[in-house]
């Protein structure tokens, strides 16, 4: 290939070389090449930046997210937590009443409190066998703590039966008349007819009288509510208990008397002072014994032992 060149100074032509066009030619798509090159690279380059944007947003919102769902997770295990905590505390609540009631139960029963001590753990044992415990599956916690309220529930109920069943029968052994109504004394005269010291004539006697020193204790039979305190006509001072079941005990005659209307009074608590107030001709009490407000004869009380 050969191209002319007409030069306008000298008129002249010249040939050149088809190589060195070959060449410029080459050269100049290099320099396109390299330049689209150069371009591709900066494109390349941004298109690089960007994804790196995206995907660094992307872990952002997804650590954002984890970190949402461990404080959910940490907020309800606290939850559960306070939960277990609050119903342990309120099933050693029941534990420690049943302790407690327990203890009752072993005063009221009159038990050996060396036989039944609720301050200490039951003892347990038994041998420890081999491959007892292969097949054994632990129960789920909140399992185990449901039926630890059962049983827990049915102890409770059953210890407050026998609770009521023990208090009964102790109720019945207070409130059961027995002995005399002194504590030092001899009897004087007794329930029946007799020879009205102030007459001299038969009269009926509602009581039996006990004479003793002057100022000396006088003691309720059994347990009851104070009905009457206060001066009656022959009676003198005189203090009446209830003791359920329409019996009731009256102490006559007192000098002093320390209760009132309304007070419960227990066995054996002293009631008045022996005295010589009303139709009386020295320091004594005279004691009567009423059923549904008719008088009994005290001596069958007096004499027979206390409830069991």
């Amino acid at each position: 290939m050969n191209i002319i060149i007409v030069s306008r100074k000298h008129g002249q032509s010249r040939m050149i070389a088809s190589r060195l066009v070959l060449l410029a030619v080459f050269a100049v798509m290099a320099i396109v090449i390299w330049l689209g090159y150069l371009g591709y690279q900066v494109a390349a380059s941004e298109d690089n930046t960007v994804f790196d944007m995206e995907s660094a947003e992307a872990w952002k919102q997804t650590l954002s997210d984890q970190q949402q769902e461990l404080l959910q997770v940490r907020d309800y295990t606290d939850e559960q937590l306070q939960a277990l905590t609050i119903r342990i505390a309120e099933l050693q609540a029941r534990l420690t009443r049943i302790d407690a009631l327990g203890e009752r139960l072993v005063d009221v029963a009159k038990l050996d409190k060396g036989e039944f001590d609720f301050s200490v753990p039951p003892a347990v044992g038994g041998p420890d066998l081999l491959g007892s415990e292969v097949n054994y599956q632990p129960p789920k916690f909140t399992a185990v703590l449901d039926e630890l309220a059962l049983r827990i529930d049915s102890r409770e109920q059953q210890l407050d039966v026998l609770e009521s069943l023990l208090g009964d029968r102790k109720i019945q052994a207070d409130t059961f008349i027995a002995g005399r109504p002194i504590v030092r004394g001899w009897m004087s005269s007794r329930y029946g007819y007799r020879t009205d010291p102030f007459s001299g004539k038969i009269a009926w006697h509602d009581g039996i009288d006990f004479a003793g020193k002057d100022g000396s204790p006088i003691i309720s039979t059994a347990a009851g509510v104070v009905t009457y305190a206060g001066k009656r006509y022959g009676y003198g001072y005189l203090v009446e208990v209830n003791h359920g079941k329409g019996y009731t005990t009256r102490y006559a005659h007192c000098k002093e008397i320390l209760v009132s209307v309304g007070d419960i009074v227990k066995k054996g608590q002293h009631l008045a002072k022996m005295g010589s107030t009303g139709r009386s001709t020295g320091p004594h009490v005279h004691f009567e014994v009423r059923k549904d407000g008719k008088s009994l004869d005290p001596a069958k009380y007096i004499h027979r032992a206390s409830a069991k």
